[in-house]
């Protein structure tokens, strides 16, 4: 591999990947698809600093930030790795807003633990 490798694939990453949420007993798809960028795009590597900014925002005179706090921070970091997404509520599509996505994240943990876990897996980013 060489450093033009590297690079390429940081850029493809930040082009995302579709994610299909499955049901967290049965393992099936159950019809939500996301498309979230690699853990090596600029995408992440910003929300990760923007996440820090906001951590330091939230701190009180004392330097101390909440749990709640520090929650939210998380939240709002793995948000702004969700590139775009089909979901749907009453028939209709949920337009893809950051209020939305955090919306839906804060739906289960289960959906949080499977965002997550695909946004930080370098192999589920390598070759197209």
């Amino acid at each position: 591999m060489q450093l033009n490798d590297i690079l390429a694939d940081a850029q493809d990453q930040d082009r995302g990947r579709d994610f299909d949420l499955l049901d967290p007993v049965t393992g099936k798809t159950i019809g939500i698809t996301l498309r979230i960028a690699g853990p090596d795009s600029a995408t992440q590597a910003r929300a990760r600093l923007q996440m820090v900014d906001d951590l330091a925002e939230m701190a009180d005179d004392e330097g101390r930030v909440s749990a709640i706090s520090r929650e939210k921070a998380r939240l709002n970091s793995l948000a702004r790795c969700v590139l775009g997404w089909n979901v749907q509520e009453d028939g209709e599509q949920v337009p893809f807003t950051h209020a939305n996505v955090l919306r839906f994240l804060k739906a289960a943990l289960w959906v949080q633990q499977q965002v997550d876990g695909f946004a930080s897996d370098r192999a589920a980013f390598r070759g197209r």
